[in-house]
């Protein structure tokens, strides 16, 4: 969670404390349980999710679930009818943010595109667990994919000679990369009920090489730390 979300999840508690304290005290009489108020633990979470350093497309459909949600129990949408359409509007919202993403960090996007024609290492984990550890040389980048098992990838004793990239896609599985502490991370994630996580943070030194990392979760996990 970076300092801008704090700060928000701060406010909120901030603000929840003042109204249930002037309302015991009897000064105004705010409801904050009004029908429907349980959508909110969904709403909230995601919308201050949306300002963290990862993905955002499921915090985005978690908003929208949220949404209609409320607006179904506020008597506002018909059930039978969002019953319907919920799949369809899911779907675009996936289409379109998939179409934009690229757009959106043209940089990261064209440099992991060049990266990938160099001769990658390969190391995939179907129901099985792998653990890889390389500990000298120069890392020459990597695919790590998993299908219901798991790649512990770590190449903190490695030197990078230029920048490399690192193609993770995890289906129902995770990957943990544990990268050399004196590079630049960059990483394009793409989850889809699943998560990729940056511990690291993106801080960038132009006196270091770069490790892009190209990540796609579906109903798994990516953690970079």
């Amino acid at each position: 969670m970076n300092r801008f979300s704090n700060i928000l999840w701060g406010v909120l508690f901030i603000a929840l404390a003042v109204i249930l304290g002037l309302n015991g005290l009897g000064y105004f009489k705010i409801n904050i349980f009004f029908k429907g108020w349980w959508t909110l633990l969904i709403i909230i979470p995601c919308f201050i999710d949306l300002f963290g350093d990862h993905d955002k497309l499921g915090d985005l459909i978690g908003i929208l679930v949220g949404i209609i949600l409320l607006l179904i129990v506020r008597d506002i949408l018909d059930f039978d009818m969002i019953k319907k359409l919920i799949i369809p509007v899911i779907l675009f919202i996936i289409g379109v943010y998939l179409i934009f993403k690229d757009a959106i960090n043209k940089e990261v996007s064209g440099k992991i595109r060049t990266l990938n024609k160099d001769d990658l290492d390969n190391y995939s984990a179907t129901f099985t667990e792998k653990k890889v550890n390389i500990n000298n040389g120069e890392f020459k980048g990597a695919n790590l994919n998993t299908i219901f098992g798991s790649i512990n990838f770590d190449f903190v004793n490695t030197k990078l000679a230029q920048d490399k990239v690192i193609n993770a896609s995890s289906v129902f599985g995770g990957i943990v990369i544990n990268p050399p502490k004196n590079i630049n991370i960059r990483v394009k994630s793409t989850a889809l009920f699943g998560g990729v996580t940056n511990k690291l943070g993106e801080g960038f030194d132009e006196n270091l090489k770069t490790v892009y990392i190209n990540a796609f979760s579906l109903f798994g996990g990516i953690e970079i730390k």
